[in-house]
């Protein structure tokens, strides 16, 4: 259990590495190749940017490894600290302060996730799902998916960044079952983990994951999709750990009381975290107002009575 925290911390690390360091490249790159192909071919010229790109190979590789050593249900909660890991690189990269409201912040989102885990306290599990598991699993899956998506289509503003902020959240839980299940055959040898359909259920899950961040990005600030996102993962992947895996959980009595002040203290650092520009202006897209704003000359931490009026409109949704 303790080699999957560490993994999963790595994981995560890593992934914020590859978030700042592909951040800090594409805001030099020139609005006009946004959306084209022309804006991957200045980047792969840029020593950096294939320095995250191996960032994101070595945040899958130890994300695998905790999940094959570890349940489900600890390792995508452990996931969330990747938000405190982008902001603090974030400050040495940009060369920009915390601040006192995002170190309180940070230390929030560490605590909470801590306490959940403790009071939760993950375990067992089985390594694989039965074909006839995942069956059963899916028209519920599938029923949740098109809900938050038609929801996140028919609305505007903050209800379709929250929509498909958890939307994003489902499937990037989903992304980890997969992968889960995928490295629970590596046991078995390399071509039984190469032959399972798993894996490639885990790229294509991952790819569908990043293209609804993305409108959810698109849809609302980070206030709103953050925290959908960052929450939303932690309590679905529980939740896939006991339906698929089978693992328990620790959800009674006091415990229970402990792992819901464990996730308000969660919920409240990752809205304070996503008020920060330093964190705007590396998850942010390139071209998006959000992204404009971070980018431009102030202070690096902004009350939140001066912070700009979220537009309830946003941009069109790319979907």
């Amino acid at each position: 259990m303790v080699i999957s925290a560490v993994l999963a911390a790595f994981a995560a690390a890593s992934n914020a590495f590859a978030s700042v360091l592909q951040r800090y490249e594409a805001r030099t790159a020139p609005s006009t190749e946004a959306f084209r192909l022309a804006l991957l071919r200045d980047l792969a010229r840029r020593p950096l940017w294939w320095l995250g790109i191996a960032g994101v190979a070595a945040a899958a590789v130890f994300q695998g490894a905790a999940l094959l050593t570890g349940p489900l249900a600890l390792v995508q909660p452990i996931m969330m600290v990747e938000l405190p890991f982008t902001l603090m690189l974030a400050a040495v990269v940009f060369h920009q302060s915390l601040g006192v409201r995002s170190m309180v912040a940070v230390v929030g989102i560490t605590a909470g996730v801590v306490a959940l885990l403790v009071s939760v306290d993950p375990s067992g599990g089985d390594t694989e799902v039965g074909v006839g598991r995942w069956l059963l699993a899916a028209p519920g899956i599938a029923l949740v998916m098109a809900a938050l998506i038609g929801l996140g289509r028919a609305v505007r503003g903050v209800a379709r960044a929250a929509a498909l902020g958890m939307a994003t959240a489902v499937m990037f839980s989903l992304t980890a079952a997969f992968m889960k299940d995928a490295t629970g055959r590596i046991p078995f040898g390399a071509a039984a983990f190469f032959t399972s359909w798993q894996l490639y259920a885990t790229c294509v899950a991952g790819l569908f994951a990043l293209f609804l961040l993305q409108n959810a990005y698109q849809a609302g600030t980070l206030v709103v999709t953050q925290p959908a996102v960052t929450v939303g993962d932690a309590l679905v992947s529980l939740l896939l750990g006991v339906l698929l895996f089978e693992e328990e959980l620790r959800l009674y009595g006091w415990w229970l009381v402990a792992a819901l002040l464990g996730l308000g203290m969660i919920i409240f650092g990752a809205v304070e975290l996503s008020r920060s520009p330093l964190v705007s202006g590396v998850v942010a897209p390139p071209d998006s107002a959000e992204a404009r704003r971070s980018s431009s000359p102030g202070p690096a931490e902004q009350p939140a009575e001066s912070a700009d009026p979220e537009d309830p409109a946003g941009p069109p949704s790319a979907m």
